[in-house]
């Protein structure tokens, strides 16, 4: 099977780290993985705040820079949920306005082959325990598009209890959303901030040194409320962890 890499523009802009330990993580389990230049955002941005025209071209830039593969791995559920949500509505808005049957093609196109990581490793190559050793204690925030959009459920938790020498904790409250929300922080930046210190002091409260994510937009709005509160608690994307073995740990 032919499997790309979709880094998304957070991870390439802010976390490439994250990117290069999901090729590590899949290479390790025997997966080729290919990275097509000519992917760009997936337009989640513009379409969540309302310019559902201008993310139309982005439509047909992933269908085509993906066109050859068989899987696309994303390490975002958020850019995943952008794809196989919203994709489809858009295709059907245009068609709907007369203009062809182009941008639901493209959706129907890309949108079976997407997957967050989590997703990818559980249910396309059936496993849990990829190998990994974190030998630090863990606790897991579920987030809104990954726990809502595309249902991940248990997914991440059950790859994270197989990790060796990782005691994983609950977190109170870990369905509650932690404030990004993406231009919704720029928008309503006072809410954005209670929701993220309510987030963060249930974080430390767990004793955790680590909290985990399925995507690094939310640990990086997590991550800088733990740090202006003063807690030491490390945010760090799942794919870090489930790339770290007992002789390079990430």
């Amino acid at each position: 099977m032919r499997v790309a890499l979709f880094i998304t523009c957070v991870n390439d802009t802010l976390y490439p780290q994250t990117g290069q330990a999901v090729v590590t993580l899949l290479e390790r389990l025997g997966v080729e993985v290919g990275f097509p230049e000519g992917q760009s955002c997936c337009g989640q941005p513009q379409f969540n705040t309302g310019y559902r025209h201008e993310t139309e071209p982005l439509v047909r830039r992933y269908a085509a820079a993906f066109r050859d593969y068989d899987y696309v791995v994303a390490p975002s559920g958020s850019c995943a949920a952008m794809v196989r949500d919203n994709y489809p509505r858009i295709g059907a808005k245009a068609a709907a306005e007369g203009r062809g049957q182009e941008l639901a093609d493209a959706a129907a196109e890309a949108v079976p082959k997407t997957y967050e990581l989590t997703e990818f490793l559980t249910d396309v190559l059936k496993v849990t325990d990829v190998g990994a050793y974190y030998p630090h204690t863990v606790t897991y925030h579920p987030t809104c598009h990954g726990l809502r959009m595309l249902g991940l459920g248990d997914r991440p938790r059950s790859l994270l209890a197989a990790v060796k020498g990782l005691n994983l904790v609950e977190l109170p409250g870990a369905d509650e959303c932690c404030g990004f929300g993406g231009t919704f922080a720029v928008k309503n930046a006072a809410v954005s901030a209670a929701m993220g210190a309510d987030k963060a002091r249930n974080i430390t409260a767990t004793g955790a040194e680590a909290v985990c994510t399925v995507d690094n937009s939310c640990q990086m709005h997590i991550g800088g409320t733990l740090a202006r509160q003063g807690s030491t608690v490390r945010p760090v994307h799942i794919a870090e962890i489930l790339a770290s073995t007992e002789g390079n740990v990430w």
